[in-house]
């Protein structure tokens, strides 16, 4: 029996391609719709592609960026195009943010995970940095905060991208709403921290109990 139309497959492996296909990797690039340009991912991924061009096919959503000077440029995806890209691709690299890595997740993506800096400009505060290293340590995004950690994993993705496929969960679209819920803690804690009141950014996935989680 088919699968319904837009539900991942939890036996997920990279799919087979013809013969004509076989040596290009599907990758996809999305960073979001926020308005903050990204100009870091977009830089890094134009220096990559110039080297791996032969060896994939792009499709890059840039939003408000720039857009890069490589093929499969689009500003934005709308929900259904969005779903099939994920589901094409071999590879995800993404934006810091949760509805995004969930939603590669949810398709059996490993998701390469570049988190938005407010540093550089990328955002109005720190909680996909926060967010994608919460992740990144329990194993469950390739988290890359630096040039040559994209790289490294672009590279390790080209040379096995079985090594990015992750068990589909097709009940994870509830939990994705669950999981924001608790990335909306942290930010309640930065807002906090703005106001001196800095809370340890892993007690916001937890619910804080009296007087717990502040220091001066």
């Amino acid at each position: 029996m088919a699968r319904p139309a837009g539900r991942p497959d939890p036996t997920r492996v990279p799919r087979q391609r013809d013969r004509a296909d076989a040596a290009r990797l599907q990758l996809l690039v999305a960073v979001g719709t926020d308005k903050h340009p990204f100009d870091r991912l977009v830089n890094w991924l134009e220096e990559w592609h110039a080297e791996a061009a032969d060896q994939i096919g792009l499709t890059v959503q840039h939003g408000h960026t720039r857009a890069p000077a490589v093929p499969g440029a689009v500003p934005f995806l709308g929900h259904d195009a969005l779903q099939t890209a994920m589901a094409d691709a071999d590879l995800v690299v993404c934006h810091g943010g949760p509805a995004t890595i969930l939603e590669a997740r949810r398709h059996g993506h490993l998701p390469i995970v570049v988190p938005r800096d407010p540093s550089h400009g990328e955002h109005v505060d720190d909680h996909q940095l926060l967010f994608a290293r919460r992740l990144g340590a329990a194993g469950m995004v390739a988290l890359c905060e630096s040039r040559q950690d994209l790289r490294a994993a672009l590279a390790a993705g080209l040379a096995d991208a079985a090594g990015f496929v992750v068990a589909a969960d097709p009940q994870a679209r509830d939990a994705r709403h669950e999981a924001v819920n608790r990335v909306g803690q942290i930010v309640d804690g930065l807002v906090a921290a703005a106001a001196g009141r800095r809370r340890q950014w892993w007690r916001a996935w937890a619910r804080p109990t009296q007087g717990e989680g502040r220091k001066p």
